[in-house]
């Protein structure tokens, strides 16, 4: 979840920096994967397209809790490439979760995009990734000794 807050926090500060407007491919893509699934969103007009656009970001955070849980997977199994190797895999994998059922579903074409479009798209997959890997190396770290937990938690009035 870490890694996909920093995803969006990046995301939306592009928007308030640069005043662009927020995607609409997750809502397109909402829209398309319930024609092919036949899995209709359930309400008619604005009621219809406020739940479209709530499940919309909810594909983005799928995404990303997947691809964190996939990596504490490969971490619990002992891969342990280092810090850069996974951010990478992390960055790749984000970007692959993301825009690749996008891309399925004929919502966008990566291979049309212009240069600021891709650093729009993948600096905060860079974000996503930094964040995880923190997180994930932060969880690997040997806990405290129980004389310093104490200290602590007397320091903090507990």
């Amino acid at each position: 979840m870490a890694g996909t807050t920093a995803l969006d926090m990046t995301s939306y500060l592009d928007m308030a920096l640069r005043g662009r407007p927020a995607s609409t491919t997750p809502e397109v893509t909402v829209e398309r994967l319930s024609e092919k699934s036949r899995i209709l969103v359930p309400g008619s007009g604005e009621k219809r397209q406020n739940r479209i656009a709530g499940l919309g970001p909810l594909t983005g955070l799928a995404a990303g809790v997947t691809m964190g849980a996939l990596m504490g997977v490969a971490r619990s199994a002992g891969w342990r490439p280092g810090f850069l190797a996974d951010g990478v895999v992390a960055t790749i994998g984000a970007l692959i979760g993301t825009n690749g059922p996008m891309t399925v579903l004929g919502v966008t074409d990566p291979r049309t995009w212009a240069a600021k479009d891709w650093v729009a798209d993948v600096v905060p997959h860079l974000a996503y990734a930094v964040m995880t890997v923190t997180v994930l190396d932060g969880l690997d770290r040997p806990r405290r000794s129980a004389g310093t937990r104490r200290f602590f938690c007397r320091a903090a009035g507990r």
